[in-house]
């Protein structure tokens, strides 16, 4: 019994080590798994505020596109409502000018009417005239011819005495178809001065009326150079004093390379920019200009003498108008009434300077932008 008791004994005392052992291990792997857990909550929870971050971020990017939105669909509406305004009042000024043209092609055929009733009545007038001078003649061959036979009773009258009654009653005769002869040409000439009085009368309306009319002209003209004037100041002020846009006599010159490239008719970014300010100028000016004028803005294209030969452009009849064109669908797509705009191309046949030398050339290569009426 001693002996199975000490045996005991050993036998309990080699487990006891291997049991603290597995302790400290595992406590070693429980210390390590919580601070693996730590370390990951602590990474876990640095994610999760960079995403929180994140997150506002979006949503600050998300209120502020909401902004835009908004102020983009105010701006839209302004747009519709600044389109509408300017329908109605090219709407308006086409109406206007409508009946413009009707009245004056009403003054137009009440004129034609005028001269041709004066025409007709100074014709009539000049044939009864004629037949009243050809009834005067005749009426002065009778009495000539009664005077001779007048003169003849007299001078046989102391022959024929017994003639002598017959003679006086024929110049008793003689003197009333006298005196009516003489009341007939007072009533010709009473006919001949009223024809007269109405045709001067009538000639008088005539210069009137067209006196009236070139006047209308006229202030329709110095209205559109008034405008034309203000309209270049106000372009001045806006692209500055530069040497390659400049004003010659009523036209506006933007040179060619200000607006394209060489041999192109695509304008390039610097001449949108430079066209853009001149539409927005000529949209102000055109909403002061009277809706009576009837004006447009004409768009020339010109190149230099040199030829060119190219698939696209093969002369210099197709660069220039070309070039002219583009610019007016620019200025229609800026805002401008196609019925306000003209485009035309000169080629190389309306040259400002007659040189052959490269500045000759350049300044030959331009663009002109005149106000006028049509």
């Amino acid at each position: 019994m001693p002996g199975s008791s000490s045996r005991r004994r050993q036998g309990g005392a080699n487990y006891w080590p291997g049991f603290v052992d597995a302790l400290a291990a595992l406590l070693v792997v429980v210390v390590f798994l919580v601070m693996v857990f730590a370390l990951a909550q602590a990474f876990l929870s640095d994610a999760l505020s960079g995403r929180d971050e994140a997150l506002g971020k979006l949503n600050r990017q998300i209120d502020e596109l909401a902004r835009m939105l908004d102020l983009e669909r105010s701006t839209n509406t302004e747009l519709r409502l600044s389109v509408s305004q300017l329908s109605a009042q090219l709407q308006s000024s086409i109406s206007e000018r409508d009946a413009l043209l009707a009245r004056l092609s009403d003054a137009e055929s009440e004129l034609e009417s005028i001269r041709a009733e004066s025409a007709e009545e100074l014709a009539d007038a000049e044939e009864r005239t004629a037949l009243a001078q050809t009834e005067i003649e005749k009426r002065d061959i009778r009495l000539a011819e009664l005077l001779t036979r007048a003169e003849t009773a007299e001078t046989s009258f102391s022959e024929e005495r017994e003639f002598s009654q017959q003679a006086q009653d024929q110049v008793a005769l003689l003197n009333q178809q006298l005196a009516a002869l003489r009341a007939q040409m007072a009533a010709l000439n009473e006919v001949l001065e009223a024809s007269e009085a109405l045709n001067a009368e009538k000639d008088v309306q005539i210069v009137n009326l067209g006196e009236r009319l070139n006047q209308a002209l006229a202030t329709k003209v110095q209205e559109l150079a008034r405008y034309r004037s203000k309209f270049f100041g106000r372009l001045r002020e806006v692209l500055g004093e530069r040497s390659d846009i400049r004003i010659v006599g009523d036209r506006f010159v933007f040179q060619s390379e200000v607006l394209f490239e060489s041999g192109e008719a695509v304008l390039n970014p610097q001449g949108e920019t430079q066209l853009a300010q001149l539409a927005q100028t000529l949209k102000e000016i055109s909403d002061q200009i009277p809706q009576d004028i009837d004006w447009i803005l004409r768009v020339d294209g010109h190149t230099d003498e040199r030829p060119i030969n190219t698939i696209q452009f093969p002369s210099n009849w197709e660069l220039s108008s070309a070039r002219a064109i583009s610019v007016v669908k620019f200025l229609i797509r800026q805002g401008i009434s196609p019925e306000n705009l003209v485009a035309a191309g000169f080629g190389e046949y309306q040259p400002i300077d007659p040189g052959r030398d490269e500045i000759a050339y350049l300044r030959n290569r331009r663009i002109e932008f005149k106000l006028d009426q049509r």
